[in-house]
């Protein structure tokens, strides 16, 4: 039994650790090195860069307007703004109601998926920096400002991405916007350090000449950053500039976009390179380990963790203690389908959260990822 409960409790101190811990890790050492603030505003530059603003679109003429005057209405010079819908085979009338409402270039290419739609837009962009949100995202006024003043203070930065709040203004049962909270926290933290290790879609910039053509299936949220760094430029995060989006209302929504999410997501993990440790500095390895690998075993850890728990239960009273809380856990996920107190719904977000990651795995073993995608029931 002493091999079993080395197993679990390996799996106990991972799972707190990549949960918990690892946050706090990321605190001390910024207080040990005393980094300056990631809250504290970068210095917009004087001169701003011209700027290829891009965004992909799929069936989107519900928002494509609006999403096109938000950004016409951020404060930023007209002259140095460009704006390129790329519409991936849009079947609805999204590429007339961009021209409409006042797009630069409209891009009306074969069905190939977001990724692809993204490169062609950037092979059209003329602008020194590109940057890319989706069709429902809203930009604060002065986010580009301040998304770009990143490149302007070091010319390494190749990558930025900012912040972005998530409503549910139906008052649904989706607990993303506390994770997400928590998420950003550790991002901020990360940049501080070294260079971020995941970005979002809602609001990123990458400098023309560090933009990476990567396969289609693999999203930019995951794959831009580490391959940033691999090839010698920082991937920074700007919490000022800010954007907001609405999220799936439903926890179970959430559940089906992140395993969407995790079918792209795992291909990166397995072959895209993220495993491997060239081009990290020990730093960013370390980051790359606790935020990125252990985040994805986690279901697997927690699968371990209860079977080696069910083969110690006799063993001693603490692995009944370890039992129940195991238990709490669960039942109050399955409980919260049917009461909706905010204890329960966080519990449920995280167990199918966590599932989600392990079915993503599963989706993309059994049938690949098609490279399309469609916009999140509730979203738009």
């Amino acid at each position: 039994m002493l091999v079993v409960a080395i197993v679990f409790w390996c799996c106990a101190a991972l799972i707190v650790y990549a949960q918990l811990g690892y946050g706090l890790l990321l605190a001390l050492l910024a207080r040990l090195r005393r980094a300056p603030s990631a809250d504290t505003p970068d210095a917009v530059p004087a001169e701003l860069p011209s700027v290829s603003f891009v965004v992909a679109a799929y069936k989107e003429e519900a928002v494509v307007a609006e999403k096109v005057a938000n950004v016409r209405a951020l404060d930023y010079p007209a002259e140095k703004l460009e704006l390129i819908v790329a519409c991936d085979g849009s079947p609805d009338a999204t590429p007339e109601r961009a021209r409409e409402a006042g797009a630069d270039i409209v891009l009306e290419l074969p069905r190939g998926g977001k990724i692809r739609a993204q490169d062609a837009a950037v092979r059209s962009a003329r602008g020194e920096l590109v940057a890319f949100s989706d069709a429902n995202a809203f930009w604060a006024p002065d986010a580009l400002r301040r998304l770009v003043a990143p490149f302007a203070t070091d010319p390494a930065v190749g990558y930025v991405c900012g912040q972005v709040s998530f409503s549910n203004d139906d008052g649904g049962t989706n607990q993303e916007g506390l994770y997400w909270r928590y998420e950003m926290a550790l991002r901020a933290l990360e940049s501080r350090l070294a260079s971020v290790t995941g970005g979002n879609g809602a609001i990123y910039a990458t400098r023309r000449d560090s933009y990476i053509e990567v396969d289609p299936i693999m999203g930019h949220d995951l794959s831009f950053p580490f391959n940033m760094v691999k090839r010698g430029w920082r991937a920074l995060y700007a919490p000022d500039a800010r954007a907001s989006e609405k999220m799936v209302p439903s926890i179970e929504g959430e559940f089906a976009r992140k395993r969407r999410m995790m079918s792209h997501g795992w291909p990166i993990v397995l072959k895209g390179g993220l495993l491997s440790p060239q081009g990290y500095g020990p730093l960013y390895a370390l980051m790359i380990l606790s935020h990125r690998v252990l985040r994805y075993a986690m279901p697997f850890l927690h699968l371990l963790a209860l079977l080696a728990n069910l083969l110690l239960l006799t063993t001693s009273w603490i692995y009944v203690v370890t039992m129940a809380l195991q238990c709490l856990l669960v039942g109050s996920a399955v409980l919260a389908r049917w009461v909706s107190w905010r204890g329960l719904l966080v519990a449920r977000y995280y167990v199918l959260t966590q599932a989600a990651v392990a079915a993503g795995l599963w989706d993309w073993m059994r049938h690949g990822t098609e490279a399309g995608w469609s916009p999140p029931e509730g979203t738009r």
